[in-house]
């Protein structure tokens, strides 16, 4: 019997060879302040991160971003660098594609996470990045995910695939 090529396409797009990494951690107390970075913070099941504004806030509980994304939003930009915090995500990880964890689950340290949808990139981004912002970042606006089982994440934490069977 031979395997579908869609099933086929499924198991090789959860082929993770090795972890990534959580590189940068950022929460905003509030709306229109600007992303303080942290190196750890405690991520509440079903909440979200604590000290965020959007703690609590149903698919959105947390945001990740891919490290590698950020000098090609820089090349787009005119920017030299683009700092994580401009860019109004909590997470930003490097060394595994946040894309392919989109409807996922999986593990930054020990806490339980799963992919709940493209973050889409916003109006804001044209006030952070200047002239062309949300173009830039199309393509490149990282996930949201929900916390399954919470835990404190830590700047340093691998991040994992998770085959739920």
């Amino acid at each position: 019997m031979t395997m579908s090529t869609d099933a086929a396409l499924r198991e090789l797009a959860a082929n993770f060879p090795r972890a990534g990494t959580l590189r940068w951690i950022g929460l905003r107390p509030a709306s229109g302040v600007r992303m303080s970075a942290v190196a750890s913070v405690e991520a509440r099941a079903g909440a979200g991160l604590a000290g965020d504004r959007h703690h609590g806030s149903g698919r959105r509980q947390v945001t990740l971003i891919q490290a590698e994304h950020l000098p090609a939003i820089a090349a787009l930009t005119g920017h030299a660098a683009v700092d994580p915090a401009w860019l109004r995500r909590n997470l930003l990880v490097a060394g595994i594609n946040v894309q392919a964890l989109v409807t996922a689950h999986f593990r930054i340290g020990d806490v339980l996470l799963q992919g709940s949808g493209p973050c889409e990139p916003c109006a804001r981004m044209e006030q952070a990045l200047g002239a062309g912002g949300c173009a830039a970042m199309t393509g490149h606006g990282g996930i949201t995910a929900r916390i399954l089982e919470g835990g404190m994440l830590h700047v340093g934490d691998p991040v994992r695939f998770v085959a739920l069977d």
